[in-house]
């Protein structure tokens, strides 16, 4: 079985068409310790080799300076400066800096600090960070230590000088929200450059706009933990309205699904896409900023469809964090269409919220 998922409305800031000499071409590099592909639909003139490299160059500085306002390897960037400032000063942050924390800390406060962008200690901790990986999980005095190094409420923002507040000793890491935002970021270049019709990834986060020159959406297959995708579901409803779809046990196997990306971005969040085993048992990259340990091994992978690509990236984090069961509800209130993908014996359990099946066909 093939699900088919289509936006509910056609996106106004898509339009008009693509005109009739247009081709997709597609550009590439290398961005925040992945890779970043852009295929954007272009005129016989802009098509051109020079017309490629600006634009090619363009992508690439946008890019670059997410990076450097918002990496954590880097220790001259804007973030690594902020972690390293003294306690009780304030510092003025670039505008692309400043959103996405500002975005950060209200993921934080909505979600209960299932999302926490001051988790960096811990992330560097379970061996996530620039320290490199671990060799044995850390002791719990150490786990303890670096949650005092957390706290996203103690940061403070001053929208009107775009400034943020060190109180001491807090690390921020944007890492669970920068690569969307980069997505995002992208998008707005290509908008002012005239350019209505591309496909922007960065690392595995998608976002697309507009149509491919045949007036075909761009299709894009979610993503699946390893060995869960293909085969037929049973389908069951909850109580909340809830869709339950599980794999044959059998076969391991998930439905495949197909999202029209018009207006829309998708990001996933998933165990199997980073982890470290120490002694045959597997920790996720994902922590939970609560208790200061990797998320629970059972929910494989959430998935988020959202317009903003930094809105998904960040909601499927904080929804990894929040588990099988509060991770639909939360979701389910707050009308977001998710998929999340559950462990159970050899097969996979899909939870799915009633906005993401309101676009299925």
């Amino acid at each position: 079985m093939t699900r088919i998922l289509i936006p509910l409305a056609i996106s106004p800031a898509d339009l008009p068409p693509p005109a009739a000499d247009a081709a997709p071409v597609v550009l590439s590099g290398d961005t925040m310790g992945t890779t970043w592909s852009v295929t954007v639909v272009l005129s016989l003139a802009d098509a051109l080799p020079d017309a490629r490299a600006v634009l090619w160059g363009a992508i690439q500085a946008t890019l670059d300076e997410v990076v450097l306002q918002m990496s954590t390897w880097d220790p001259e960037s804007d973030l690594s400066r902020f972690n390293a400032a003294p306690a009780g000063t304030w510092h003025a942050l670039p505008e692309p800096f400043y959103t996405v924390l500002d975005y950060a800390l209200t993921v934080s406060r909505n979600s209960g600090g299932a999302f926490d962008p001051t988790v960096g200690p811990l992330v560097d901790l379970w061996g996530f960070g620039p320290m490199g990986a671990m060799s044995v999980p850390p002791p719990r005095p150490a786990v303890e230590a670096a949650r005092r190094r957390q706290g996203w409420a103690a940061i403070r923002l001053d929208p009107a000088t775009r400034r943020a507040w060190q109180p001491g000793g807090i690390s921020v890491d944007l890492s669970g929200v920068a690569k969307g935002y980069g997505v995002d970021h992208v998008i707005k270049l290509l908008r002012r450059l005239g350019h209505r019709h591309a496909l922007v990834e960065v690392g595995g986060e998608l976002r697309g706009v507009g149509a491919k020159p045949n007036g075909e959406p761009w299709w894009v297959e979610l993503e699946a933990p390893v060995d869960a995708g293909g085969a037929d579901a049973e389908r069951t409803e909850d109580a909340n309205g809830l869709v339950l779809d599980s794999g044959s046990p059998a076969s391991a196997h998930l439905p495949r699904t197909l999202v029209a990306l018009h207006g829309l971005a998708v990001a996933t969040s998933g165990d199997y896409l980073r982890y470290v085993d120490v002694d045959g048992e597997r920790f996720s990259h994902t922590i939970d900023p609560r208790t200061g340990h990797p998320v629970p091994s059972r929910l494989a992978s959430v998935t988020v469809l959202h317009p903003e690509c930094m809105v998904a990236d960040a909601l499927a984090t904080a929804l990894t964090v929040m588990g099988e069961t509060d991770g639909p509800a939360w979701a389910g209130r707050n009308g977001l269409a998710a998929r999340f993908v559950v462990r159970e014996g050899r097969g996979w359990r899909e939870v799915l919220t009633p906005a993401f099946l309101a676009m299925a066909s």
